[in-house]
């Protein structure tokens, strides 16, 4: 899980304000963070399917927001890529 000061971070980073979750950029940087959190549990536990399996679905659910993004707003799409270091 992610914890409300990381999701206070990306809200303040992304986000114009502190109640502005919806915008793409703050999903992408929330999803990002929760994916990595994920991440070194499956170093120790490879053998869980049901957790990799919801591990999947966040990343779908990023890349969905990520193609929204790149689509409706372009500057934006690069500055969370950029900040986030999710493309070479």
């Amino acid at each position: 899980m992610i914890s409300k000061a990381e999701k206070l971070e990306a809200l303040k980073k992304f986000g114009k304000n502190e109640n502005d979750s919806g915008n793409m950029a703050v999903q992408v940087a929330i999803i990002t963070k929760r994916i990595d959190n994920l991440s070194p549990h499956f170093e120790k536990h490879h053998k869980d399917h049901n957790s990799k399996r919801g591990l999947m679905i966040l990343i779908g659910q990023r890349k969905k927001h990520l193609a929204y993004l790149a689509k409706h707003d372009n500057a934006s799409y690069l500055n969370v890529i950029k900040e986030l270091g999710l493309r070479k």
